[in-house]
Parts: C-alpha cells; structure tokens; sequence
C-alpha cells in the first residue's frame, strides 16, 4: 500500500506546486481564468510527473501486479 500512497502524494504535490507556480506567474504567461489555469497545470504537472515519478509508479505496478497475482485463499 505504501508505493501506492507516496505515487499518488507525489502527483497530487506535483500538481499542487505547477499550480503554485502557474498562478504567481499567470500575469506573464497570460492565464487569467481559473480553468484554464488548473487545465495548464494538470497538463504540465502530468508531464512532469511521467518523467519525474518513474521509479515510484514502476513500485507501485509492481505492488499492484503482486496483490493480484496473488492466489485466493479456497472457500469450503
């Protein structure tokens, strides 16, 4: 469970410092609405994140493939 909780704290913090970023320097770059800066955010943070995370959503995949191959225990 744990790879699982820090990929999905590191997208989420990811996500939370591009839009950080994004809306100190939104006069700059010409983000004025709302959506739109969220919608830039997420594509940038996702970006990022397919770069940045890789070794924390290989752990993941890999917890996540181990507790599905893992054989059920038989009712009787």
């Amino acid at each position: 469970m744990r790879p699982v909780l820090v990929y999905t704290a590191s997208r989420i913090g990811l996500f939370i410092v591009t839009i950080g970023v994004l809306w100190l320097l939104a006069p700059l770059v010409g983000l004025t609405h709302p959506l739109s800066l969220i919608l830039v955010s997420f594509l940038i943070s996702g970006i990022a994140s397919y770069v940045l995370l890789s070794k924390q959503r290989d752990a993941m995949s890999v917890r996540i493939s181990d507790k599905i191959d893992r054989p059920k225990p038989q009712d009787d």
